[in-house]
């Protein structure tokens, strides 16, 4: 299994544009590198590959990733769908960007193909898909080889679908197995606890990309003189899951979706060091996984 990390900035990327903070300013003096927003491609066989979640950024980050280019034919591509975390639109928007592309396949919970039900009317001018509900630890396979599980992990909804009357689980990890290599990953961007069973999920993968949103529980305030909204945005901080990481030293463990305020992002800092020396790491956009 081939996992590209698309990108691994949280929603607005670094620098953010309306942001001042010190990464954002570090960033523009080119001293920091500029990250995208977080999202995966992932194939079992080099050949047909998934995108987990679909950001905005999704135009830059397709034509930056090589094995995502269009071809043999001028409308062939290797891209066969999409496998939303939640409905927030850090991770749907892009689904626009992919519209005329007949027979995608785009996989989510029900809860968020309840909350798209405009955009898919939109879409669905454009192109015919198909929209497959995940349900909760069915496995599934994609095409390429590779198995999927969804773990529900947190019941917050996007901004947008608070008054929605839709229950059940809003937000899912996936587990992506090669039942070829018995290769494990697990990625689960949007954390807001660390629910029942989460270790279990963590200690059998070889490698698991987590949620590093903040890394501390004021640092949005801190870092922008804002106090108050950190909270309800349904991530926790490094600080509370990092000591659940120290127990599983076997995995590869990856912080992503990092907030525009995060410390970690300076390779420099203190806060760095301590991910570090727990051997937790942070990878930049481009990276590639093998399992």
């Amino acid at each position: 299994m081939k996992v590209v990390l698309l990108g691994t900035a949280a929603g607005g990327g670094v620098p953010q544009w309306n942001c001042a903070c010190g990464p954002c300013a570090a960033v523009r003096r080119g001293e920091l590198s500029p990250r995208l927003q977080d999202g995966l491609a992932v194939s079992g066989d080099g050949v047909s590959w998934w995108l987990l979640n679909a950001s905005p950024d999704l135009r830059l980050q397709l034509a930056a990733t090589p094995a995502l280019h269009p071809g043999p034919g001028p409308r062939d591509t290797p891209v066969r769908g999409v496998l939303l975390t939640d409905a927030e639109l850090d991770h749907t928007l892009g689904l626009l960007t992919l519209r005329g592309a007949p027979g995608l396949r785009v996989h989510a919970p029900a809860t968020v193909l309840h909350a798209l039900g405009e955009t898919r009317a939109v879409l669905e001018s454009y192109a015919e898909w198909r929209w497959r509900q995940v349900e909760p630890e069915q496995t599934f396979a994609l095409d390429g080889g590779l198995e999927v599980t969804a773990f529900p992990v947190s019941g917050k909804r996007p901004r947008y679908a608070g008054e929605s009357t839709v229950e059940g689980h809003w937000v899912v990890a996936y587990r992506l197995h090669d039942p070829r290599t018995g290769g494990i990953v697990l990625y689960a961007p949007c954390l807001a606890g660390w629910p029942l069973g989460f270790d279990d999920l963590v200690a059998e993968a070889d490698v698991a990309l987590l949620d590093g949103t903040f890394y501390a529980p004021s640092e949005m305030g801190t870092a922008t003189g804002r106090t108050g909204g950190q909270s309800a945005m349904g991530h926790l901080p490094i600080t509370h899951t990092l000591p659940e990481l120290r127990r599983h030293p076997h995995v590869r463990r990856v912080y992503t979706h990092l907030n525009n305020t995060n410390p970690v992002l300076d390779p420099a800092s203190a806060e760095h060091a301590k991910i570090r020396e727990a051997g937790v790491e942070v990878l930049p956009d481009g990276a590639v996984v093998e399992v």
